[in-house]
């Protein structure tokens, strides 16, 4: 270990820009056995190890890359998969640069350790050769009920499944995973790495129930309550936020969720709306996080004209990851900064043919410490398009069981719970975006595991 001097900080390889552009399969490769072993023998094993605090998850990092560097390679499997509901996945999308990577003592001087890399690694290799996570099977009568299959329900699974808890999951899309399986890319995240996590719970004893909308005529909240000991809410934030401006319901003008999630049941083959279709449009997308990044890059393999990402502040204080946004320019995205929408302008058709634009500067900083943003006077310019995308973050949905059974939310439309996790409703709990606001799938997974853990000690003491 320590062998930070001798070795520098190495990023995964990436497939060649021309060839990724032309589909949606994953653009880094998994780590090599070599280049892992060496990444992690970087670490100076700190005794107050950043990288572990700094992870939502609180994953035993120093503690894996040790194996790993060793090539104790079971040992790190376990070690990962311990804390972990699913390494593979959060060592693909996690933004590291702002978490364990951001925090590593490393990053003075030497660059940090390559975490996100190693541990899909770990998890890949383990695959290989036929590590897979263990399970007790069904061993006690209790049983939960998990709505919403996204990193929340699926982390709450994880856990209940380990401790040997019947779970019922249940979700209103063709296929679990949530925005693991219709948000995310497959560029980021091929959807076999999630489908093989969920066979693994069905094959610990989860009962999946996709294409089932609890609150329906066809199943009530009532009906899941009176058959489980418990309930977990896990059921995201799908609420897209809007600009409040000017034609914004406008023939062109997409939400990002309903653009994303439409692409991939058409690369799914499964049922989708033809006029999220962007071949040969002029496409814009407002907003600056992870998600405008995913659509400036499904754009672009969708064969648009042109990508064109338009954002607030300037391009230090985007909030997405680094990575992403790298990755958005060489695969040739467009950036405009310090712009703000004014006015969507479209023809005599009600169709989109551009966006009014209002310039801006960054002020004085608010109470959160980050730069205001302030219209320039006379600034106002055009840009010409045909689709526009709003990619400016999500609230929580507020289905109307929520209200039907006393569960609470608060103004924001999020579910109130105790520190137990436990809402308003005795017996039903909640965590992930639906709880908190929209925020990190590994934040997510914290939250559905966290609830689990206070299930299990209410079920079984």
């Amino acid at each position: 270990m320590q062998n930070f001097i001798n070795e520098e900080r190495i990023e995964p390889r990436k497939r060649s820009t021309s060839d990724r552009v032309r589909d949606f399969k994953e653009i880094y490769e998994v780590m090599g056995r070599e280049d892992a072993r060496e990444q992690a023998d970087r670490c100076v094993q700190c005794g107050d190890p950043f990288c572990h605090s700094k992870c939502p998850l609180h994953n035993y990092i120093p503690f894996w890359l040790k194996a790993t560097s060793g090539m104790k390679k079971e040992l790190a499997f376990n070690l990962s998969n311990e804390t972990n509901p699913f390494p593979e996945i959060t060592g693909r999308i996690c933004p590291q640069d702002r978490l364990c990577e951001g925090d590593c003592t490393l990053n003075d001087g030497y660059g940090a350790i390559t975490i996100g890399a190693i541990e899909t690694f770990i998890s890949e290799d383990g695959f290989k050769r036929g590590l897979k996570p263990s399970f007790p099977g069904i061993t006690t009568k209790k049983k939960v009920a998990v709505i919403g299959a996204g990193p929340a329900g699926l982390a709450c699974a994880t856990y209940l499944l380990r401790a040997g808890i019947a779970v019922s999951l249940y979700d209103k899309q063709n296929r679990a995973g949530g925005l693991l399986t219709y948000g995310i890319p497959g560029f980021k995240l091929d959807k076999e790495v999630v489908a093989r996590r969920v066979k693994w719970l069905e094959e610990a004893g989860l009962s999946l129930h996709v294409n089932t909308h609890v609150g329906s005529k066809e199943l009530s909240f009532d009906e899941v309550a009176h058959s489980h000991d418990a309930i977990f809410l896990g059921i995201g934030a799908e609420s897209p936020r809007k600009a409040n401006i000017a034609n914004e319901n406008a023939e062109g003008v997409f939400l990002a969720i309903n653009f994303l999630r439409s692409i991939q049941k058409k690369l799914f083959n499964e049922a989708y709306d033809k006029k999220f279709e962007v071949k040969g449009k002029n496409v814009v997308v407002i907003g600056g996080g992870d998600t405008a990044m995913d659509c400036l890059r499904t754009s672009i393999r969708e064969g648009a004209k042109s990508v064109t990402c338009l954002y607030r502040r300037d391009k230090y204080n985007m909030p997405g990851s680094k990575k992403e946004f790298k990755n958005a320019i060489e695969e040739g995205a467009e950036f405009v900064y310090n712009v703000t929408p004014k006015e969507i302008l479209v023809n005599s058709d009600g169709a989109v043919v551009g966006i009014d634009m209002h310039k801006t500067i960054l002020g004085a900083k608010d109470a959160s410490c980050r730069q205001c943003v302030e219209i320039v006077k006379g600034g106002d310019f055009r840009v010409d398009a045909d689709v526009i995308i709003f990619a400016l973050g999500f609230s929580p949905s507020v289905p109307t069981f929520l209200a039907e059974n006393g569960i609470e939310v608060n103004k924001s439309g999020c579910i109130v719970v105790n520190h137990e996790y436990q809402t308003t409703k005795s017996g039903v709990y909640a965590g992930g975006d639906c709880k908190r606001g929209s925020d990190l799938v590994v934040t997510a997974a914290k939250e559905g595991k966290e609830a689990a853990m206070h299930i299990i000690k209410k079920l079984l003491g």
